[in-house]
């Protein structure tokens, strides 16, 4: 006998009687199989810390690319399939170059994540398609500020002050709910973020798999240092 959910989980196209899409909560499940992201918005800027999740001793860390730069004032993070994530986030640097060179200026974040959101929407309603089984953490400043948005498959998106995604989503939104506040510094927002994802991967954050990317109004999205990174780890988490 065949499982209930079995006529509707074979087409993106099609809902079941209860009102669900299963490939797009399939989708979701990819994106908790991946590795954790953190995001935060201090009081000039945003930070994004991942965990790259090395699995054997052989691999290149920096050859595992989980942060990515998609316009000088704006930063994602990846949790779920990379290869998925690049996609969009090749869309994402043409829709931000195409936005400057006909309007003459940068394109706001919100309406970025939206064209970014919009696009992964499409692949929710067609069929012979899949969702991306990707979420991203859009941060980035503009004239409104500093911004983070979370993504998910199915289009969503959300708008938050400090986020999560992948494994160990619950643990670091559970420290978030509990420690931020307003007006935080760069360095206590990268300290928090840091406590965060350490407790979001149960104490096994590696300083060698960590990065850390970092946009502010005073100067351009980049990504830290090796060597800044691990002093930023050893500090929050004591070495440990």
């Amino acid at each position: 006998m065949q499982p209930a959910n079995m006529a509707y989980d074979r087409a993106i196209t099609v809902f079941s009687p209860d009102g669900r899409l299963f490939q797009v909560e399939y989708a979701r499940e990819a994106v908790k199989r991946g590795t954790t992201t953190v995001g935060i918005k201090y009081k000039t800027g945003v930070a994004l810390i991942v965990d790259k999740r090395i699995t054997s001793r052989l691999v290149e860390p920096r050859s595992i690319e989980k942060i990515f730069e998609i316009d000088d004032h704006i930063g994602c993070a990846t949790s779920g399939l990379v290869a998925d994530a690049r996609v969009l986030i090749d869309r994402a640097r043409l829709d931000a170059q195409i936005n400057e060179i006909t309007y003459n200026e940068k394109i706001q974040v919100k309406t970025l994540v939206k064209r970014i959101c919009d696009f992964k929407q499409t692949y929710t309603q067609y069929g012979g398609v899949r969702p991306f089984g990707t979420a991203l953490l859009i941060a980035g400043v503009d004239d409104t500020g500093p911004r983070l948005f979370s993504t998910d498959p199915s289009g969503a998106l959300m708008e938050y002050k400090a986020s999560s995604e992948g494994a160990g989503r619950n643990g670091a939104m559970g420290y978030f709910e509990t420690h931020y506040k307003e007006g935080l510094s760069m360095d206590e927002a990268i300290d928090m973020a840091i406590k965060a994802l350490y407790k979001g991967t149960e104490g096994k954050l590696n300083p060698d798999a960590t990065e850390i990317g970092v946009v502010d109004k005073g100067f351009k999205f980049h990504i830290l240092s090796h060597e800044k990174t691990k002093e930023y780890v050893a500090k929050a988490i004591g070495g440990s």
